[in-house]
C-alpha cells in the first residue's frame, strides 16, 4: 500500500521572501469528499491533472493513492464534483539532500506559507531550512481538505 509520511511546518515570510526560489507552480484544488478518516480530491495546474485518495492518518503517516488525468477531465470534474476548493502556489526547493514543498496560498487563504517535508520512514532525520518555524503537522487546521472549509481568513 503506498504510504505518504509528511510533516508540515509554517513559514517565516520575512525568510521565505529572501529565497532564491524557482518558478513555483499554481495549483487547484477541489475535494469531492473530505472525512476525517479519508479524502478524495482533484489538483489541476495548467499541464497535469490528479486524482487523489487519502486514508486516515496514523501518527504522522497514511496511506496514498495519486493518479494522473487528463486536464481537461481534472478540470471538469474540480468544476462539477468539488464541494470545497483551494489555491495555491508550490515551489519545490532542495535543501539538506530533501525536497520542500512550500505553498503560498491564495483567496480566502492568502497570507499563510506552509511548508511540507515527505519523508521515507517517521522518524527519518532531516534539517530544517532558516525559514522553516513551527511545526503545525498535528494542527488539522492546516491540512489543506480543513484550509478548504475553513479558510485562515476566518480564523
Amino acid at each position: 500500500m503506498p504510504t505518504e509520511i509528511e510533516r508540515k511546518f509554517l513559514v517565516d515570510h520575512h525568510k521565505w521572501a529572501m529565497v532564491n526560489k524557482p518558478t513555483g507552480k499554481l495549483y487547484k484544488q477541489g475535494y469531492i469528499l473530505s472525512e476525517e478518516a479519508r479524502t478524495v480530491r482533484i489538483r489541476v495546474t495548467d499541464t497535469a491533472a490528479y486524482i487523489t485518495l487519502k486514508g486516515a492518518s496514523t501518527g504522522i503517516s497514511r496511506s496514498e493513492y495519486e493518479y494522473t488525468i487528463p486536464v481537461a477531465d481534472g478540470n471538469e470534474i474540480l468544476q462539477n464534483f468539488a464541494t470545497s476548493a483551494v489555491e495555491k502556489t508550490r515551489y519545490n526547493i532542495n535543501y539538506a539532500d530533501h525536497i520542500w514543498e512550500v505553498d503560498v496560498f491564495d483567496g480566502e487563504n492568502k497570507g499563510l506559507v506552509v511548508a511540507e517535508i515527505e519523508l521515507q520512514h517517521e522518524d527519518e532525520p532531516f534539517e530544517k531550512p532558516d525559514w522553516v518555524t513551527s511545526e503545525v503537522t498535528h494542527d488539522s487546521r492546516y491540512t489543506n481538505a480543513s484550509l478548504s472549509v475553513l479558510p485562515y481568513i476566518e480564523w
